[in-house]
C-alpha cells in the first residue's frame, strides 16, 4: 500500500474532530480578551478518546510514528497535569514515569546536564556585555585624552558620550531588528553564533584604532553583535527550560551580566597603571567571554519551540528527549506547546516581519505583552544602574579620590552588583518578578538619593568617597535580585512564539535605546548638576518606574509560555483596576494598618480540568480540587477552579487497550508504507 492510499484508509482516520472543534464543548478562552481573566488548558474540555485520536493522527503525520504509545500518554498528562497518576487503561503511566512527573516538584534542579550546558553557554555569552561595559568604564579616564576629546566643551563631552553610548545605538538600532530574520534563517544555535563572531572580532579591532571616529565604528559594530545576542540568548534559554525553574534558568543572563562587570572592573585594575596602553587592554579584553560562547553553542540541543515553529516535529521530539528528565516529560511538553501553538494560529494568524512588528501594537493580546516588556526594559534605564556601570569611575573621581581608587571602588560595585544577583535564583520563581520589583525599585530610590546627598560632605574628608561608595554599594544591593534579573527573563517569556523574536527584539531594542540615551546625555547632565543633582533625578525615576511597574505588570512566575497567552488575555483597563482597587488597599491594611488577617481577591483562575472519561457506570472520575498544576504551585493571587466539562465518550480498559494495539498497528503500517 501507497503512503498516500495508507492516509486516505480508515485505519488513518481515527476521528474526525477539526481544529475549530478541538478546543472542546465550552469553547476556549479568547486570548485577545480575557475579561474573565481564566488561564485555560487547551486539551482541557477535549474527551479522551477524541484526544488520543488526535495524537495518534499528529503523531503519524509529522514523522512521530516510533513515539505513538508515549505520545498518548503524554497528551493525557498534558491534559490534566495534575491528575498522571489517576490515568488508567493501556495509558496508565508506569511507577518510573509517575515518579519523573513528581520530581518535577520535590527535586525540581533534577535535569539533565545537557541543560545545564545550555544555560551556562547563555550565561557565558551575557558576560561580554558586562565586561564590554567596565572595559569602557576604565577607558574613560584616559581614551579621551589620548584622541583629543578629553575637554569640558560640549563637543568633547558629548563625543565621550557617543563613544560610550556606541554599543547600545548599535544594537537598539540595527542588532535587534536583525535577531527576527536571523533567527527564521539560522536558528536560535545558528544566530548565537554570529552574534559571538561579532563579539569576537570588535573588542580586538576596538583596541587598534588610531582614531575616535575608528574607535567610534568598532563600537558600534560591537552593538550589532551585541544586540542579535541579547534578542536571542534569553529566548533561547526560556524555550529550553521547563516551568517551574525558568526564571532562575533565564535570570542567568544578568548574573552574568554581572560576572562580566566584575571581571572587567578587574581587567581594568590589572592594568590600569600601565601606561597610555592601558585603556586599549581594558576595551580588547572584553573579547575573551565571546570564545567559549562560540565554541559550545552547537553543543547545545536547538530549542525545540523553534523546531515546532517550523513544523520540524521528529527534531523536536529529539531535542525534548536531550532537556528533560524522562520521555514521558518531552511528549507531554511537545503536544502541550503543538495544542497552544494551534490557539495562537487561530487567534493571530501567520504573518511577515513586518505584519509582526505592526501586530506588536495592533493584537490585543501582543500588545499588552509589548507594553508591559517595554515598561520593564525602561525601568532598567530609570533606575540608574548603567550611569553607574559606565561612569561609576568618573562619579567617584568627581566625589574627591585619585584614579587608582576610583578604579578600585568601581571593582567594589562590580563585586557586590555579581554577588547579590545569587538571591534571584530562588526569589525569582517564588516572590516572582513583579513582587521583586515592588519592593527593591523603593529602595534603589533612597539608596541613590542618599549617595547623592553623601556629596555635601566637605571634599576634604575621607568620608565622603567612603559615605557614596556605601549607599552606591546598597543601591546595587536591591538592583542585582530585581530590576538586574528580571527585564530579559520577563521580555524573553510574554510574547507569543509567533511574535517572540520581533517582541524580543522591541522589548531588547528599547532597553538599549534608552541606555544610549542616557549614556550620551550623563556626562552632561553630570557637568552640570553635579554628582547630587543627577542621583537625585535618578531617584525620581525610580519612583516613576515603580508606578509603571504596579500598573503594566503582570505576574508570570511558574507559569508555562503557553498559559502565558491567557494572562496577558486580560485587558489592560482590568489589571489596572484590579491593583488600584484591590491590591493597593490590600497593601496599605495589611502592612500599614497592621490588619494581618485581610485577604486579596485574586484576579486569575487557573482552570483545570475534570476527568471527562466517563466509568462504565457512568460516573466521572473524581477531581482533587486545589491540586498543583505541572507548572507550579499557586501564590496568594491565584486560584485554581475546576473547568465545568462534560464526558462525551464512555471507555472500557478493554476498550482502552483495543485502541493502543490499534495505533500500534498503524504506526507500523505506516513505517512500511514510508
Amino acid at each position: 500500500m501507497s503512503s498516500k492510499a495508507y492516509r486516505e484508509s480508515s485505519a488513518y482516520h481515527h476521528g474526525d474532530s477539526t481544529e475549530k472543534g478541538r478546543h472542546g464543548v465550552n469553547g476556549h478562552v479568547d486570548i485577545n480578551n480575557n475579561v474573565a481573566a481564566r488561564v485555560s488548558n487547551p486539551l482541557a474540555d477535549i474527551p479522551r478518546e477524541r484526544l488520543l485520536n488526535e495524537v495518534t493522527r499528529f503523531s503519524l503525520e509529522n514523522g512521530l510514528e516510533d513515539y505513538v504509545p508515549l505520545m498518548r500518554k503524554g497528551a493525557l498528562v498534558a491534559r490534566d497535569p495534575a491528575g498522571f497518576e489517576r490515568i488508567d487503561g493501556p495509558e496508565a503511566l508506569d511507577p518510573d514515569e509517575i515518579n519523573a512527573i513528581r520530581q518535577e516538584t520535590t527535586h525540581k534542579w533534577k535535569v539533565p546536564w545537557v541543560l545545564y550546558l545550555t544555560i551556562v553557554t547563555c550565561s557565558i555569552g551575557a558576560a561580554v556585555q558586562g565586561w564590554d561595559q567596565e572595559g569602557s568604564n576604565g577607558a574613560n579616564l584616559s581614551f579621551p585624552t589620548q584622541f583629543g576629546i578629553g575637554g569640558k566643551s560640549d563637543h568633547d563631552v558629548l563625543i565621550v558620550g557617543l563613544i560610550n553610548s556606541a554599543p547600545y545605538i548599535g544594537a537598539a538600532l540595527i542588532g535587534c531588528w536583525l535577531s527576527d530574520p536571523l533567527n527564521s534563517l539560522l536558528g536560535r544555535r545558528g544566530t548565537i553564533f554570529l552574534s559571538a563572531l561579532f563579539c569576537v572580532t570588535t573588542p580586538i579591532g576596538g583596541a587598534f584604532t588610531r582614531s575616535w571616529p575608528q574607535f567610534l565604528a568598532t563600537r558600534l559594530l560591537l552593538g550589532v553583535g551585541m544586540g542579535i545576542k541579547a534578542s536571542t540568548v534569553p529566548i533561547f534559554a526560556a524555550e529550553n527550560s521547563p516551568a517551574r525553574i525558568r526564571g532562575a534558568l533565564v535570570m542567568s543572563w544578568q548574573m552574568w551580566t554581572a560576572f562580566g562587570i566584575l571581571l572587567g572592573c578587574s581587567a581594568n585594575l590589572a592594568v590600569g597603571q600601565v601606561g597610555d596602553i592601558a585603556w586599549r587592554l581594558q576595551v580588547g579584553s572584553a573579547f575573551i567571554p565571546a570564545v567559549p560562547l562560540a565554541l559550545l553553542i552547537f553543543f547545545c540541543p536547538e530549542s525545540p519551540r523553534w523546531y515546532m515553529k517550523n513544523r520540524l516535529f521528529k527534531k523536536a521530539m529529539k531535542s525534548l528527549l536531550r532537556l528533560r528528565n524522562h520521555p514521558i516529560q518531552a511528549a507531554r511538553d511537545l503536544y502541550s506547546i503543538q495544542a497552544q501553538i494551534e490557539v495562537e494560529n487561530e487567534a493571530i494568524g501567520k504573518s511577515s516581519y513586518k505584519k509582526r512588528f505592526i501586530e506588536l501594537f495592533t493584537i490585543p493580546r501582543v500588545r499588552r505583552a509589548t507594553v508591559a516588556s517595554f515598561a520593564v526594559m525602561i525601568a532598567q534605564q530609570m533606575c540608574g544602574i548603567n550611569i553607574i556601570a559606565f561612569y561609576s569611575s568618573t562619579v567617584f573621581r568627581e566625589a574627591g579620590t585619585t584614579d587608582f581608587y576610583a578604579l578600585l571602588a568601581s571593582w567594589g560595585f562590580g563585586a557586590v552588583n555579581f554577588a547579590c544577583a545569587f538571591p534571584a535564583i530562588w526569589t525569582i520563581d517564588t516572590f516572582g518578578r513583579r513582587s521583586l520589583l515592588l519592593f527593591t525599585f523603593p529602595n534603589m530610590a533612597w539608596s541613590l538619593l542618599a549617595a547623592g546627598l553623601c556629596t555635601l560632605i566637605p571634599a576634604s574628608s575621607t568620608a565622603r568617597v567612603i559615605s557614596v561608595a556605601a549607599f552606591i554599594y546598597i543601591f546595587a544591593m536591591f538592583y542585582s535580585p530585581g530590576e538586574g534579573p528580571v527585564p530579559y527573563t520577563y521580555s524573553a517569556e510574554v510574547f507569543p512564539l509567533s511574535h517572540r523574536e520581533v517582541g524580543m527584539s522591541w522589548a531588547v531594542s528599547s532597553c538599549l535605546f534608552w541606555a544610549a540615551v542616557l549614556s550620551v546625555t550623563f556626562p552632561k547632565i553630570l557637568a552640570a548638576t553635579g554628582v547630587l543633582g543627577a542621583f537625585c533625578l535618578y531617584a525620581g525615576f525610580n519612583i516613576v518606574a515603580l508606578v509603571m511597574i504596579f500598573f503594566l505588570m503582570p505576574e508570570t512566575k511558574q507559569r508555562t509560555l503557553e498559559e502565558l497567552d491567557y494572562v496577558f488575555a486580560v485587558p489592560t483597563g482590568v489589571f489596572m483596576k484590579y491593583q488600584l482597587a484591590k491590591v493597593a488597599p490590600w497593601w496599605i491594611k495589611r502592612n500599614i494598618l497592621l490588619k494581618r488577617d485581610v485577604v486579596l481577591e485574586p484576579l486569575y483562575r487557573f482552570e483545570q480540568v475534570k476527568d471527562t472519561t466517563a466509568a462504565p457506570s457512568g460516573n466521572s472520575d473524581h477531581h482533587v480540587p486545589g491540586a498543583a498544576s505541572n507548572t507550579g504551585a499557586t501564590d496568594n493571587t491565584m486560584e485554581f477552579a475546576a473547568a465545568p466539562t462534560q464526558s462525551t465518550a464512555t471507555v472500557t480498559g478493554a476498550d482502552a487497550a483495543a485502541a493502543v494495539a490499534q495505533a500500534e498497528r498503524d504506526a507500523a503500517a505506516f513505517r512500511r508504507a514510508s
